[in-house]
């Protein structure tokens, strides 16, 4: 019988696993991946925030979704015109938006736009994000898995030093009112995990420099940290421990990834600035 903490261990192998070799294994799989990574994490969201129906979820996913898909079929060479590519998702976009209202309208939903809201924010907290990492990995159509491994390794030190490291020593809560377990000192120590990686990764990937992945670390450290806490502010919200049951031993996928998910708009950003 496998215990709790064996069990934690081995989701943990396979799940890193799984990641590595996704990123690797080259463009298709890498979008085939973390498109399944933000339909789990929409669909663990949706499911904590609409009122019951499997078709409002569904219609949920597809919008949430519908931004990263535009950005696979630029990325991938499927419309390969800049300029065809604004136009069409703008002429796509628009549009799509538009059919949560037409199904509130014709459900019996006693809070119509609240799910209205809560779908548009499950697009902007899940998918826009995981659309941004597209383009950070993507230059001229060229993937570059050494970034997505980055920001990947970072997130995972930051999560690791953090727990360590407050685990540890520390001794003053960041934010009591939201997550009473989480302390300055374990929030430091994560940034300091990250910069110490922020110097291997230099060493040993050629497509940023010294200072990028020092600014990266910075960015992954601080707002990687605040992803946790907003992620527990809603479950708080919702009284609930764990976003879903899907890692055995680490919760869902949208607790495995709330840090990764609110860095990207920032880390994004700034390798996408850097070209």
């Amino acid at each position: 019988m496998m215990n709790g903490l064996n069990r934690r261990v081995l989701t943990a192998i396979i799940f890193v696993s799984v990641m590595i070799s996704g990123s690797y294994a080259g463009p298709l799989v890498f979008v085939g991946l973390f498109g399944l990574i933000a339909a789990l994490c929409l669909w663990e969201f949706l499911g904590l925030v609409l009122e019951p129906g499997l078709d409002r979820k569904l219609i949920g996913l597809y919008i949430g979704l519908f931004p990263y898909f535009l950005a696979t079929l630029y990325h991938l060479d499927i419309i390969d015109d800049t300029a065809q590519f604004t136009l069409q998702a703008s002429l796509l976009f628009v549009p799509t938006l538009f059919l949560v209202f037409l199904y509130e309208l014709s459900t019996k939903g006693t809070k119509p736009f609240s799910n209205i809201g809560f779908i548009m924010l499950g697009m902007i907290y899940i998918g826009v994000p995981f659309t941004l990492l597209e383009f950070a990995a993507f230059e001229n159509k060229t993937y570059h898995a050494n970034i997505v491994m980055g920001l990947l390794l970072m997130t995972w030190i930051n999560d690791t030093a953090a727990y360590f490291v407050g685990s540890q020593i520390g001794r003053t809560p960041l934010f009591p009112r939201i997550s009473p377990k989480k302390t300055w000192e374990g929030t430091l120590g994560g940034v300091a995990g990250t910069f110490v990686l922020a110097f291997i990764l230099n060493t040993v990937f050629a497509e940023l420099q010294l200072i990028d992945w020092l600014i990266l670390a910075v960015l992954v450290g601080l707002f990687g940290s605040l992803g946790d806490l907003v992620e527990s502010m809603l479950k708080r919200s919702f009284a609930i421990k764990d976003s879903g049951s899907l890692l055995p031993g680490h919760g869902g996928f949208l607790d495995r990834f709330d840090g990764f998910i609110f860095m990207l708009p920032f880390a994004a950003a700034y390798i996408v600035w850097l070209r």
